[in-house]
């Protein structure tokens, strides 16, 4: 009894050393695979732990430490005899699903590595492609298409409305809803523009148009919407993007003023102005907005340029002191507007409706040439109008 018990606690030093050297040897191959860049010192190492995997783990030791090779040949029937008697698994099935779980492991950290580096080949792939594409919509947002001239022009309206005018400057049309006598003078564009900053606002900022394909949206009120994307404030910012293709310095205001609340838009609007021309004097102001016939929810006036373009036609509405407020300039903003409409006369019959003189002011009292246009009416589409601002732009810069 005595000696079958060291046997047995030899046979499990043994053991116990065999397991400290496999350790080391895993751990050994670990750390060249981590330091190695490419790899290939790792297959050697899973080669020779791959043989160990085969070999007997006392064959292993006795290669390891020869002096306890003596000391397995003659404790080695009793050995086998214990492991008969104990249903446990033996050591080389142990020592055989160590080192698999360890090769598994590797080789799951080689797949990872792989799958990774793809992974970042891709992004980089898809990265550099996303910002392709997003530079090339950058360079089509840019690249503003400019309108040409010597196209044939001709109004198009389904249903039109019949124009009414009292008062006529050459082919320039007036409606004067006024007391004033217009006199030749007085409609006389002999004005010289100075100043070339451009100062776009919207009153009205929330009126829209009729929805279509091409720029659907969902009103939230009667041809208002509170996205700016697809009202007035839009056709603004075509207007200042072309205005600029120009070289015009134009500061574009897209804040609400008739939301939350319609009432007191005129008051918020005159503020935002008084403000913006403290450090960006002006003599241009335009209030844009989109005409509003309230018993026509379908009108929409259009002139067809060239053989594609549909525009909105344009509106000028030109306010006085004669509503009883100061307004010492308005012959100087009627007298812009004739200047701008004479000249859109001769490039695109058409394109301008009769001008609108008001007893109003209108805040038009803030610069010596400021003025509402209204682009189109709710019948109108959003590209209509975006596309009447192409030639707006195109006729105020040869005027100015």
């Amino acid at each position: 009894m005595f000696n079958v018990t060291i046997l047995k606690m030899k046979d499990i030093m043994k053991f116990f050393i065999g397991l400290i050297c496999l350790l080391i040897l895993i751990y050994i191959s670990k750390y060249f695979y981590e330091e190695s860049n490419n790899g290939k010192i790792i297959e050697g190492v899973k080669n020779s732990v791959k043989t160990i995997a085969q070999s007997n783990i006392l064959e292993c030791i006795d290669t390891t430490i020869p002096t306890i090779s003596t000391i397995n040949k003659g404790s080695i029937n009793q050995i086998n005899e214990t492991n008969e008697k104990t249903p446990e698994k033996s050591t080389d099935t142990m020592l055989q699903q160590i080192l698999k779980t360890e090769i598994s492991s590797i080789n799951g950290m080689e797949n990872i590595e792989k799958k990774a580096e793809k992974e970042k080949q891709g992004n980089v792939k898809d990265g550099t492609e996303k910002e392709n594409n997003e530079t090339q919509e950058n360079q089509n947002e840019t690249q503003i298409q400019m309108a040409q001239t010597g196209l044939p022009t001709q109004v198009i309206t389904n249903n039109p409305i019949q124009e009414s005018y009292n008062t006529e400057y050459g082919k320039v049309k007036i409606k004067n809803q006024t007391g004033y006598e217009l006199t030749q003078e007085m409609l006389t564009p002999n004005i010289t523009i100075e100043n070339k900053n451009v100062i776009l606002f919207h009153t009205h900022s929330c009126e829209s148009y009729t929805s279509s394909e091409k720029y659907p949206y969902t009103p939230t009120g009667n041809f208002r919407t509170t996205d700016l994307d697809y009202t007035v404030t839009r056709v603004g910012t075509e207007l200042e993007n072309q205005l600029k293709q120009y070289n015009y310095n134009v500061i574009h205001n897209t804040d609400y003023h008739d939301y939350p609340a319609y009432n007191g838009s005129y008051t918020r609007s005159l503020a935002t102005v008084e403000n913006i021309l403290k450090t960006n004097p002006s003599d241009i102001i335009i209030d844009v907005h989109r005409d509003a016939v309230g018993a026509r929810s379908d009108y929409a006036p259009t002139v067809k340029i060239g053989d594609t373009d549909e525009a909105a036609q344009i509106m000028f509405v030109i306010g006085t002191n004669a509503g009883g407020l100061w307004h010492p300039n308005w012959n100087q903003n009627l007298k812009f507007a004739i200047k701008i409409q004479e000249k859109a006369e001769e490039m695109y019959p058409g394109l301008f409706k009769p001008i609108m003189l008001t007893e109003s002011r209108y805040n038009q009292h803030t610069g010596k040439y400021a003025s509402i246009i209204e682009v189109g009416a709710t019948g109108n589409t959003l590209e209509q109008c975006l596309t009447s601002m192409k030639y707006l732009a195109k006729v105020m810069n040869e005027v100015m």
